[in-house]
């Protein structure tokens, strides 16, 4: 259940992603085409005001069609449109005048073109293949030469549409570490909330090997008292070293050990967690926007060792993310939010890298287009996302090595 739990939580992102898309999309004039919940085949879809809703049979988060993401050239109608040529000799003119509209920039005349072709094509009988293909392409060239294309919006219009997807996530990160500070995560008290079965796969936790409960109440650490915001630490100081709880139970003391902490995410734990009293909304939100960047700023900081060829082993794969995710349902709520938290933030960094397909490769080009006042070529686009792909396969194929280490 946990598994399923993750995956979902997962989905749930990448929808509020592809949402920021959507309704920034439509906030600035670019009329999106579709939008899915999860993906192809639909179980249900329905069309309002030329936008397509779905829902999708796999439930893997979502879509947003976005028209004309690039200048058309004449290799689309070719492409699109060349089986239909073979099969119906007689459409080669229509098709040729639509691919001499686009060399020519003329896009009122590659409108009317492509009204012709689509004249013609009622004459002719293709097979379902080809007459598939040339629907989709008289679809794409009318929306990549309609007034509502994304290549000819403004440069801010385009960066708000692009940029909306990593600031949906990144909010949605703010969102929930407020949400966390106003309830369980504002001051930290003395009184265990929860105490893990486990600290790692497999591996008994050290508070459950010493009899640790939830609604104990940590009073001293090797004797010596010790305040809330000070317990973290003091265990962490420990190195490893055994060291006894005294604890307030039903009244009572006890002392709880000795136990040696267990070395988790760089520090020393011994896997219980603690009661927290909320904030207000204003010191909430200030908080989670003040971890918000701590967290951010250590990921760019990982990022950059990649670049040095450090930091191999923190790059994680889809199935490490879920196996945290899974790890963090089984500790509660509130590990999970958290984790769902920082998945969110790591996944609109990651997104925001200057590569392309990634949105911030489409920020940085759509940057150097309003530099240099005229757009980039086509097979600028392409070599460039071929690079994109190179490494953003490269980060997956190192993360799933590491992943499946950890597994083994």
């Amino acid at each position: 259940m946990s598994f399923v739990i993750a995956i979902l939580g997962l989905a749930f992102l990448i929808l509020v992603h592809e949402a920021g898309h959507f309704f920034a999309s439509r906030a600035v004039g670019l009329r999106p085409r579709r939008f899915y919940v999860g993906f192809p085949p639909a179980i249900a879809k329905t069309t309002r005001n030329g936008i397509e809703y779905g829902v999708g049979a796999i439930p893997l988060g979502g879509f947003v069609t976005i028209p004309g993401m690039h200048k058309p050239i004449p290799h689309d109608a070719e492409r699109r449109f060349g089986r239909a040529v073979e099969e119906a000799p007689t459409l080669a003119g229509p098709v040729d005048r639509v691919r001499r509209a686009l060399d020519g920039d003329d896009l009122q005349a590659g409108l009317y073109a492509l009204d012709d072709l689509e004249d013609a094509m009622r004459n002719v009988t293709l097979s379902p293949g080809a007459h598939s293909s040339a629907e989709k392409g008289l679809t794409e060239l009318r929306d990549a030469l309609g007034p509502d294309a994304y290549w000819k919006a403004a440069t801010w219009k385009r960066l708000v549409a692009i940029g909306a997807g990593p600031a949906a996530n990144i909010l949605l990160t703010i969102v929930v570490f407020t949400a966390l500070f106003m309830t369980v995560a504002g001051e930290a008290t003395r009184t265990v909330a929860s105490v893990a079965p486990e600290i790692t796969q497999g591996v008994e936790s050290p508070a459950q090997v010493i009899g640790l409960q939830a609604g104990d109440r940590i009073v001293a650490i090797d004797g010596t008292p010790v305040a809330a915001d000070e317990i973290a630490d003091r265990i962490n100081a420990s190195a490893g070293s055994e060291l006894t709880l005294t604890v307030v139970r039903d009244g009572g003391e006890l002392t709880l050990g000795p136990i040696a902490g267990q070395l988790v995410d760089e520090r020393y734990r011994l896997g219980f967690g603690l009661d927290g009293t909320g904030l207000g909304l204003v010191p909430a939100l200030g908080r989670s926007i003040e971890v918000t960047g701590l967290v951010a700023k250590e990921i760019v900081k990982s990022l950059g060792r990649l670049v040095s060829g450090d930091g191999r082993e923190e790059v994680s794969s889809p199935i490490g993310i879920t196996q945290a995710s899974s790890d963090a349902v089984e500790r509660g709520a509130e590990s999970y939010l958290w984790v769902l938290g920082l998945i969110s933030l790591s996944l609109a960094l990651l997104n925001l890298l200057p590569l392309l397909p990634l949105d911030g490769g489409h920020i940085l080009f759509t940057l150097i287009e309003g530099a240099r006042g005229k757009f980039l070529k086509r097979e600028v686009y392409e070599r460039v996302s071929m690079v994109g792909l190179a490494v953003v396969l490269l980060l997956f194929f190192v993360g799933l090595s590491n992943d499946i280490g950890k597994l083994s």
